[in-house]
């Protein structure tokens, strides 16, 4: 009976060692050293990758080091993306550029993100929020298509002083419905005889973000009675399943109302 155990034993033994040298098998990292010269070159092509080093494992590479600018990270991992033989890449470069205060990058950037897609049809109809901690961005809110959140996307990660980016922007469903809504809303809003001042400004203050009949007001107004009408106009809207006025007001305490 030991016997029997003892060839048992055996037989599980080298069962698993054989496994575990399948799992090492020199096969499976012949690559390595090919896509570590090849990544490095890559990266060689572009000054702004001077501090970044490639390496290779199990046909993966690891980027480590550091760039002055978010995106340029998002570029080195581009850059070797497609590198012969790779199969991913493992992002752990820091960036180090500028140092830039949250509250002054927070404003910097929704002042560019506000006034992007200026004379676009979607642009009343994105709403894209910048909240910043120790140079992590992170953008929430809702766009009407892929542009619209790619758009904010990439101002964000260009702009120096980001450190991360945090992308929470959802964008809104393809339909004829909230589309046909989107567009009354529109005319309901901006035609009013005291909001339709508002149309002045190029990046529309008023934000129409309609989900699946659901319509929200977004922005920033000047009065409470402007945000009282416009809400109440959007309530007017036939077909609107639901109307929430999130409208901030700016002035309020400047005008006496």
């Amino acid at each position: 009976m030991f016997s029997l155990m003892k060839i048992f034993s055996s037989v599980v033994l080298g069962s698993v060692l054989t496994l575990g040298a399948a799992a090492q098998d020199p096969a499976a990292t012949r690559y390595d050293a090919g896509i570590t010269a090849a990544a490095t070159q890559k990266l060689a092509q572009k000054s702004q990758f001077k501090n970044v080093t490639a390496s290779a494992e199990d046909r993966i590479v690891t980027l480590t080091g550091t760039v002055d600018r978010y995106q340029d990270k998002l570029d080195a991992a581009k850059s070797v993306r497609k590198v012969k033989n790779s199969t991913g890449v493992r992002n752990l470069i820091a960036v180090t550029g500028p140092q830039v205060a949250d509250s002054t990058l927070q404003e910097q950037l929704s002042r560019k993100i506000y006034y992007d897609r200026v004379g676009y049809y979607d642009n009343a109809f994105n709403y894209v929020n910048v909240a910043v901690n120790n140079g992590v961005v992170t953008l929430s809110g809702a766009t009407y298509n892929d542009v619209g959140r790619d758009a904010a996307l990439a101002i964000t990660q260009r702009m120096p002083g980001v450190k991360d980016v945090v992308d929470k922007i959802d964008v809104l469903p393809t339909s004829l419905f909230d589309d046909n809504l989107r567009r009354r809303a529109f005319r309901t809003i901006y035609g009013d005889s005291v909001l339709s001042r508002y149309s002045i400004d190029p990046a529309k203050p008023i934000r129409i973000i309609v989900d699946n009949g659901h319509v929200t007001l977004y922005g920033a107004v000047d009065r409470s009675m402007d945000k009282q009408i416009a809400g109440m106009r959007a309530n007017q809207l036939p077909g609107a399943f639901s109307v929430q006025n999130n409208l901030v007001v700016e002035n309020d305490s400047k005008s006496g109302m």
